[in-house]
């Protein structure tokens, strides 16, 4: 049957699927419809239920150390309906600690459940030897060394004691500084003003022509929150009152205006997979044609150059039509500092710098979000 198959093609590509035995095995047994088998594939049999697959579920997370992941196969006759398992599945991909494949074949009998089960952001490997060759296949990919996460304990130990005095929520840009800095993410000078006096001697610090932002509104573009290019005393007075007429607004930050290549580099974390880490070009590159790259954290020299490597609009990085590049090597650490900042600080649920302004001697956040869901 299917799941043979599946055994056969991992086993073929030299990837090892060990027999289950012992008292993990029979413990399962005794919670299963007679006729079942522990002995990998585990098999739950037709009649099983979810009691059955959660049972088959928990043992192989929890008590075979000895598997790393786990392919689940549940298909439909269409006599009756999936949607029980399937929102079982959904809840163990986020509650696991090893990963599950779901291979659901049933695209006609079950095509109901399955794209209830794709619209909570799940995937599907509906061909259980075609997936076994894609999985094998990647295991063949190159393997970066294990040397990606380089802080040391003395920065990650700061993280932590700073973590431990903010809330959940969107951190305001005070608190967003004080993580980048401590991580080591190069950013562009900035300050949050509440009055008009304050907002002219910072442009005049900073040099003309300066950039004004809304502080309050989480999504700034959105409510006309973000001013650029302002070049004088008057432009700054009228942009002051301007952001501050808008709802929910705190205070505003300045920054100069700085031009180069704009980047972008963000990161959420996924459940038991922990954190990707996306890298692209921004603008037009981002929004319209998803030139982007990911890749888990933590993230090796090595892995990033990889990734930089792989977007379409690589070359622009590398400057043309008498456009200068930008500085790769600076680019690298900013991402790698990221991915380190989301692995000390796991409780980090969504990070955007967006956007990253790269130049031929720097790369730097010009804005960034960080949204903290404590574990």
């Amino acid at each position: 049957g299917p799941a043979v198959m599946l055994t056969d093609s991992l086993s073929g590509g030299g990837l090892q699927v060990p027999p289950i035995k012992g008292p993990a095995a029979e413990s399962l047994l005794k919670k299963m419809h007679p006729g079942s088998s522990a002995a990998n594939p585990i098999d739950v049999l037709a009649t099983g239920g979810v009691e059955q697959m959660e049972a088959a579920i928990e043992c192989v997370d929890k008590e075979l150390d000895f598997i790393d992941g786990m392919c689940i196969i549940f298909g439909s006759p269409g006599l009756s309906s999936v949607e029980s398992i399937y929102s079982l599945i959904d809840e163990k991909m986020k509650s696991c600690k090893k990963p599950i494949y779901p291979i659901l074949p049933s695209v006609i009998n079950a095509r109901e459940e399955i794209n209830s089960f794709l619209a909570k952001g799940r995937i599907n490997f509906p061909d259980e030897v075609v997936f076994a060759e894609a999985l094998v296949k990647e295991r063949k990919s190159r393997i970066y060394p294990d040397n990606a996460h380089d802080f040391d304990d003395s920065v990650t130990e700061k993280l932590r004691k700073l973590f431990q005095e903010f809330p959940e929520g969107y951190l305001a840009p005070e608190q967003v500084q004080q993580l980048l800095d401590t991580a080591g993410i190069s950013r562009i000078p900035e300050k949050v003003v509440t009055s008009f006096e304050e907002a002219v001697s910072t442009a005049l610090s900073f040099g003309f022509p300066v950039v004004m932002k809304v502080v309050g509104p989480i999504h700034k573009t959105d409510v006309g929150g973000v001013l650029l290019n302002l070049s004088n005393y008057e432009e700054v007075e009228d942009a002051f009152d301007t952001l501050m007429g808008i709802p929910e607004a705190t205070g505003v930050l300045i920054q100069p205006m700085l031009r180069g290549r704009e980047l972008f580099v963000g990161a959420s974390r996924e459940g038991s997979f922990g954190h990707v880490v996306m890298i692209g070009l921004g603008g037009i590159f981002i929004e319209v044609l998803k030139d982007v790259q990911s890749g888990l954290a933590p993230l090796g020299e090595e892995e990033v150059r990889d990734m930089i490597g792989n977007l379409k609009g690589k070359k622009l990085l590398e400057g043309v039509r008498g456009q200068a590049g930008i500085d790769i090597a600076k680019w690298i650490q900013l991402i790698r500092a990221v991915s380190n900042l989301v692995t000390a600080v796991p409780e980090i649920a969504e990070m955007d710098l967006n956007p990253v302004m790269g130049l031929s001697d720097r790369v730097v956040a010009v804005d960034a979000r960080i949204r903290i869901e404590k574990m």
